[in-house]
């Protein structure tokens, strides 16, 4: 048994989780801040229809960012799970297949998204005034998917093997190559928003060649074999069936995106999409510290579920949905407090752009206290392989409840009927996820009596 295998099996819960959390919560925010820093740059650099072109690609860049999710997440789980067994044979055969299906899954985005970009971009809420910026900006990144979905899927399965610390390098290394290139390409080469696009590839680039390195080296767990480089049937069944909960909620949060920013068109304009952007960017940084959460949940819930060790999987869960209620209701408060000011930090000049980033953060984060303990309930369902029940509880929140919501709620109150119907999917989707929750507590304790 190697060190990580023996921490993940022996070590306290409470130790392995802060262990986890703080590289993922440091891996996280950074990541979290490339599509902030962008909007940063562009909104002082290029102008608020800027910020508005760019935030219609981010439906787009949802999407490609669901397949990094199915890939990674899934290959992530089965890894820790197989590892948990001792199967390290099966583990890596599982990572062989995941990278082969990353570089085939590239391809075909790439090909269906430059065949498809213009309807697309219009479709998400692009207007004649801002689908020059959205173009620019889609453009470079839809070529640069590749290295978007390998370094973010394999950084992931980095972490699902117990090597936190050096996802949180990796994030860390690609985050700061990001920041650096913006503001040199935007301002001094006056590239504008394919200034930014050219950050974001360049430091996806960066990041594929990291983590691509950490397989074929000594600090890896499971190790990027030339042999497991092949399509196993059976395993490649497993990564989508377990991915399939991540990627929904990407792929039904970029449809939602995409009516909500043509919600915003029709009730506000340009701006009102502008908007969204910082609403988008804030709510992105909140729930990326939630996921880091669920990032140090997973390995330990995964590893100990397939060595049956079902009292630390109740452990973990449990430290899980405290430490994540406790984050949410902290930036509920920060926002509330001082939501014109979060909106200065992206356009301090456009005092329409203000008036409707105060009100979307004021109104569309009002549920945000139990958003936290639904993000990790969907996480610990995946994390255990329970794919239907994980998919449920994600399109809950993104599309069951909300989207009925934003064609209803706008019809009688406008613009704030679009910012009411985010806080209202969120807390009855938190009523239903409580069942599910306590109903599976029980099942955890029964499974605890069994095997003690």
């Amino acid at each position: 048994m190697n060190t990580k295998t023996k921490e993940l099996a022996e070590l306290s819960v409470p130790r392995l989780m802060l262990k986890f959390f703080i590289p993922a919560f440091i891996g996280v925010f950074v990541n979290a801040l490339y599509n902030i820093v962008d909007r940063v740059f562009i909104g002082h650099g290029v102008g608020s229809m800027a910020l508005s072109g760019v935030s219609a690609t981010f439906p787009v860049m949802l999407i490609v960012m669901g397949f990094g999710m199915l890939i990674g997440i899934g290959a992530g789980v089965l890894v820790s799970i197989n590892m948990g067994k001792h199967d390290m044979n099966k583990a890596e055969q599982v990572l062989g297949s995941s990278f082969l299906l990353m570089l085939l899954v590239s391809v075909l985005i790439t090909l269906i998204g430059f065949s498809i970009k213009d309807p697309m971009l219009r479709s998400f809420g692009a207007t004649p005034e801002t689908i020059k910026y959205a173009n620019d900006y889609l453009n470079i990144i839809l070529a640069g998917t590749v290295f978007q979905v390998v370094g973010f899927s394999l950084n992931n399965i980095i972490r699902a093997e117990g090597n936190a610390r050096i996802a949180m390098i990796s994030m860390l290394i690609s985050a700061g190559t990001n920041i650096i290139l913006n503001p040199v390409f935007i301002w001094g080469l006056n590239l504008g928003v394919k200034g930014a696009a050219y950050a974001t590839v360049i430091s996806m680039v960066v990041l594929s060649a990291w983590v691509l390195l950490h397989f074929r080296s000594s600090k890896s767990v499971v190790k990027l074999k030339v042999r497991n480089i092949r399509l196993n049937r059976h395993i490649l069944f497993e990564i989508l069936a377990i991915g399939m909960a991540p990627f929904f909620m990407q792929i039904a949060n970029s449809i939602v995106q995409g009516l909500l920013n043509a919600k915003l068109i029709a009730f506000g304009g340009d701006l009102a999409v502008g908007a969204m952007g910082i609403v988008n960017s804030v709510l992105t940084l909140i729930v990326m510290a939630i996921v880091a959460i669920n990032m140090a949940s997973q390995p330990i819930i995964s590893f100990n579920y397939g060595a049956r060790s079902f009292g630390r999987v109740k452990e973990t869960l449990r430290i899980a949905i405290i430490s994540s209620s406790v984050i949410a209701v902290f930036a509920f408060v920060l926002v509330e407090s001082f939501p014109g000011k979060i909106v200065e930090l992206f356009n301090a000049t456009d005092e329409e752009l203000l008036l409707f980033g105060t009100e979307g953060l004021q109104i569309g984060l009002l549920a945000l206290p139990f958003v936290g303990f639904q993000v990790v309930t969907g996480n610990f369902f995946q994390s255990m392989g329970e794919a239907r029940i994980a998919v449920l509880l994600t399109l809950l929140r993104q599309v069951i409840i909300l989207i009925p919501l934003l064609f209803i709620l706008p019809e009688f109150w406008g613009l704030q009927g679009i910012w009411f119907s985010i806080p209202i999917s969120d807390f009855c989707s938190a009523i239903i996820v409580v069942f599910f929750l306590v109903n599976h507590w029980k099942k955890l304790n029964a499974r605890i009596k069994t095997h003690t």
